[in-house]
This record gives C-alpha cells, sequence and structure tokens, in this order.
C-alpha cells in the first residue's frame, strides 16, 4: 500500500469498510505533469485512495481523496484511477463509494485536467442505473467536482466543516450573509444531500443504506433474514397520518427506517424501509412532524413541485434496482401560490411518468 493510507483519506477508508478488508489499486500512481516544476513535488497516488473492500461482507468500490496532496485536486491521473475503479466495479457489478475532500480542478494541468473531468462524468453517467453510487463531501467539493455528487444516487455531508458549492458563496452577486456551500444550504435549500451527519455517523449511516441496496441492477443481494413477527399489531398507525414517517417505521421490521433527502421538501416523505427481510422504497404525504411525541412542524397537505421532483427522483432509482414502492397517500391538492405555480405542472408530469414507467410492484 501507498504511504498515504496512513492519512485522514486512508483513515476514512478502513473507518467505512470491515476490518483488514481494503485492497489498494494504484497506489504506485503519481501525477504525470511537467509544467510548473508539477515534477518537483510529491504526489503520493496522485491525492485519492482507490480500492475495493466490503461492507458487513458485501463487496463495494471505494476511491477517498486526500487534500495533504495537492489539495486532493483532481489532476489527469487522479482521474484516470477512480475511472478505472468504476470499470472494475462495473465488470462485477459493486457498489462505489466515493469519499470527497478536493481543491478542485488541477490547475497546472490545464486540458489535461478538464479532459480527466469529463471522462470522470463520462463513466459516472454510464453507471447510473446499473450500479449504486454514493459520494460523502467530508472537505471541500466545488466547481466541476460539485457535478460528481449531483450524479451519483446518494449524496451524504459531514455537518460542520463540508463545503460543497459549483460558485463560491462570497462571488455570488448581493449574497451578504447566506453560506450556500454549508450543510444546511445543501441539504433544505438545495436539495443535493441526502444525509447531514458528524464524520463517525455518517460513514456508519453509508454502511447502513449500502447494506440494504441492491449490489447492481442484476443481483440483488440486500435481503436479510426477517426475525420481526409478520402478524404484529401496528397499535394505533391511525393517528399517524399526519406524520407518515411514524407509520412506515410501524410498518417496517423492528421499526427500521432511513429517510432521504429529510430536510430538503419535508412534506414529501421518501425513504427505505424492510418488510419480511426485503428492501422497499416508500414515497408518503407528510403534514406533521413529531419529535418526542410533541409536534415539531406543520406542512399543508398539498403537493409541491420540490416535493414532486424529490419523489420522482427517488422512484426512479427504485425502479432502476428492481426494488418494490410502497406509496402512503394524504393529500388534499396542489398547493396553490405563484412559485409553485411555476414549476409544479411539470414536476407533477414527472412524478406521474415516474410511477407510470416503473414496472416494480407498486402498493
Amino acid at each position: 500500500m501507498s504511504n498515504a493510507t496512513q492519512s485522514l483519506a486512508g483513515t476514512r477508508i478502513t473507518s467505512l469498510l470491515d476490518a483488514n478488508s481494503f485492497v489498494e489499486i494504484g497506489g504506485s500512481v503519481t501525477a504525470r505533469n511537467t509544467d510548473f516544476n508539477l515534477q518537483n513535488k510529491e504526489t503520493p497516488a496522485d491525492g485519492v485512495l482507490t480500492g475495493y473492500g466490503t461492507i458487513d461482507g458485501a463487496l463495494v468500490y471505494v476511491y477517498s481523496q486526500d487534500a495533504t496532496v495537492l489539495g486532493g485536486s483532481i489532476g489527469e491521473m487522479h482521474a484516470k484511477k477512480i475511472v478505472k475503479l468504476y470499470s472494475l466495479a462495473m465488470k462485477v457489478g459493486a457498489p462505489v463509494i466515493g469519499l470527497v475532500d478536493c481543491a478542485g480542478m488541477r490547475l497546472e494541468e490545464a486540458t489535461d485536467a478538464l479532459e480527466a473531468f469529463g471522462k470522470l462524468y463520462e463513466c459516472q453517467a454510464l453507471a447510473s442505473g446499473v450500479v449504486p453510487q454514493i459520494t460523502a463531501v467530508f472537505g471541500t467539493c466545488g466547481g466541476g467536482m460539485a457535478v460528481v455528487p449531483a450524479l451519483t444516487d446518494f449524496t451524504f455531508m459531514e455537518a460542520k466543516n463540508a463545503k460543497l458549492f459549483v460558485n463560491s458563496p462570497n462571488a455570488l452577486e448581493g449574497n451578504k450573509t447566506e453560506n450556500t456551500a454549508n450543510a444546511a444550504f445543501q441539504s433544505s435549500e438545495a436539495g443535493m444531500v441526502d444525509v447531514v451527519a458528524q464524520e463517525d455517523e455518517l460513514l456508519e449511516s453509508i454502511r447502513t443504506l449500502v447494506s440494504i441496496l441492491p449490489a447492481n441492477n442484476e443481483d440483488d443481494m440486500s435481503y436479510s433474514e426477517c426475525e420481526d413477527d409478520l402478524n404484529r399489531i401496528c397499535t394505533d398507525i391511525e393517528n399517524c397520518a399526519g406524520d407518515t414517517s411514524i407509520a412506515l417505521s410501524m410498518i417496517s421490521d423492528d421499526s427500521f427506517y432511513m429517510e432521504m433527502k429529510k430536510d430538503y421538501a419535508p412534506e414529501m416523505v421518501t425513504a427505505f424501509i424492510r418488510l419480511n427481510g426485503a428492501t422497499v422504497g416508500c414515497v408518503a404525504n407528510r403534514s406533521e412532524v413529531y419529535t418526542d411525541g410533541e409536534k415539531t412542524a406543520t406542512y399543508d397537505a398539498a403537493l409541491t413541485a420540490a416535493g414532486c421532483e424529490k419523489a420522482a427522483a427517488f422512484v426512479n432509482f427504485c425502479n432502476a434496482f428492481e426494488i418494490p414502492v410502497l406509496t402512503l397517500v394524504n393529500v388534499d391538492g396542489y398547493k396553490n401560490c405563484k412559485c409553485n405555480e411555476k414549476k409544479i405542472a411539470k414536476a407533477a408530469a414527472r412524478l406521474t411518468y415516474a410511477f407510470a414507467n416503473a414496472d416494480v410492484p407498486k402498493v
């Protein structure tokens, strides 16, 4: 293994994967560029660790960017290592997990770095709907690199130090106070982020997600033995019509419930549960939120454009990976406001198409 495995990038991989399961690929690769005296700088593993390992025994491919090597910036060889990783993952049908801490494009490599970004986008597009793709942002993820998590199926973001942006917040005209790069904005306003958490909790959430997802679009290895009573009674479930997240957790095996994009369009729930050991995707309207028995939020029982787009993307993912969809409906109609009117027809059409196009079991 390369010396870079002792860095924070290596520590994250070790924490994510099963003990002693990581096998590094391309540890001897370094930067190729000879301009701007780059050849005089040490670039171990060219700033990214790539390899494979297991999560609860399931094979995954993972890359982790090392911010101590040229800021973790993406250059030619850096990107080629990730592209090679995708190629291997596609051949064997295993998820790809990216741990991002990147300064963006490596300017010293100019057009070589630009071409590297293009190859990275291409392999992500080809993998879409074939193997699950997960990105976790731990440090900076800006500029062209911000497209990478947008192309993946699920994005996780560290709560305090991570930054995700296309344009830096201070470069936005008229923006004086709002930090558009932080996790709060990206999860609740932009809808880019599925889960926000501290680093240890974030890595554990990724492990949980991988354990319930199929390995690829043809081989479902996500089933588990169900020890819960399938004939159990969900007491007082009729009182959960407002907060359907509670109803879904009551239905699920051992109350397992994992919500995606919880902070974005919270009136629409998109979550995974387990039924008889099988993973089920759930879409549900929500008009109330209860925390520890206390009502903490209230929403209109209406469809919004953001909620429809969120649900449509989730249903499309479930359909691609043969995950059944359960829908709980409690809605009066469409939200009536000028802002919603701009997008609601197209968003509702996308949601309608997603359900109509899905050939997985739908209840």
